[in-house]
């Protein structure tokens, strides 16, 4: 059987994170990594597990990660707020 069939029946959902992180030899220039795999909203343990090695084995440092995922995007979910799209 598919094992991203049986993470689904599990409750895992596909998960993309773009990661911004830093060249080692030009640290003022950033570059995009996609990462993705299915994982368990909202605390990612992939992801983090993921992060976590990069961080003690890369020299590229993170700067930024956006992390996509079903049950992150639902119309209720978002709102303007001052001007600002924020996620409740």
């Amino acid at each position: 059987m598919d094992t991203a069939f049986l993470r689904q029946i599990e409750g895992f959902s596909l998960t993309t994170a773009e990661i911004l992180y830093r060249l080692p030899d030009y640290p003022k220039l950033l570059q995009s990594y996609i990462w993705q795999d299915y994982d368990l909203a909202p605390r990612f343990p992939k992801l983090t597990d993921f992060l976590d090695f990069w961080a003690v084995n890369l020299d590229g440092a993170l700067y930024r990660v956006c992390v996509a995922h079903r049950k992150l995007i639902a119309p209720a979910e978002f709102s303007f707020i001052e001007g600002e799209l924020r996620l409740h």
